[in-house]
């Protein structure tokens, strides 16, 4: 079984297909990254594979779960962290993280333990009690990254994590991404328009454009199939 498997996954809006018969089959484990421009379709093939809109045509399977007639099931296996911020700035860190576990029913004991677990695995116990309104922005992002993991799901999608962030945060926010795929065993998918992003984390990337898959392997065979620059000079006579 796959952890995620889409067949034919389409989805239209007025005048525009956003995802276009998209098939792909990602591994359990896998840190998978999908690559392409503003508009590509990545965050929109995300929100379908999360239930969060239905698609048009075709179809897809999570965790082995139908993400049209299981959407339950699905949900119960995944975790989400958005594009958009989407924590409670009034919360401490540790509030947050404890009405997210609510949410998905955890007993009080395991929420207590699990809080500080995935405080530590983005090095945020020191901040637990701080309100998130005073936390910066690479904070912010280590905290929805340690929520999407509360529940214990099997697939996490991030939706371009490192954006907007500058150059020695996202380098950080890479290593949380690649510590928590290797302690969590998590599937992950990666969405990002950044090209080292990609390179450096994910074991294999689709490149994406006007909603279809344009290439997928890993990152060594995509950078050897552009092949080697060449430069031409040509010089007048004598000179």
């Amino acid at each position: 079984m796959y952890a995620i498997k889409t067949h034919e996954l389409t989805k239209k809006f007025k005048g525009l297909t956003a995802v276009d018969k998209l098939n792909i089959e990602i591994e359990k484990g896998e840190l998978f990254g999908m690559l392409g421009p503003n508009g590509a379709g990545k965050t929109t093939t995300l929100k379908m594979l999360s239930t969060l809109i239905k698609p048009t045509s075709g179809t897809a399977e999570v965790w082995g779960y139908n993400i049209q007639t299981q959407k339950d099931e699905v949900r119960s296996n995944i975790g989400m962290v958005f594009q958009d911020p989407s924590l409670d700035i009034r919360l401490t860190g540790e509030e947050n993280l404890d009405f997210h576990a609510r949410m998905y029913g955890l007993p009080k004991q395991k929420r207590k333990e699990r809080i500080s677990e995935v405080l530590d695995l983005v090095e945020l116990t020191e901040h637990a009690k701080t309100l998130v309104i005073n936390y910066s922005g690479g904070m912010k992002r280590r905290l929805e990254i340690a929520r999407g993991l509360m529940h214990f799901p099997h697939v996490l999608f991030l939706d371009e994590p490192t954006l907007g962030l500058d150059v020695q945060t996202r380098r950080r926010i890479w290593d949380y991404i690649k510590r928590m795929a290797r302690e969590e065993e998590v599937t992950i998918i990666l969405t990002t328009h950044y090209l080292e992003e990609a390179d450096y984390l994910c074991s294999r990337i689709a490149i994406m454009d006007f909603g279809r898959i344009v290439a997928l392997d890993n990152s060594k065979n995509l950078k050897d199939s552009v092949g080697s620059d060449v430069i031409s000079l040509q010089l007048d006579d004598g000179r």
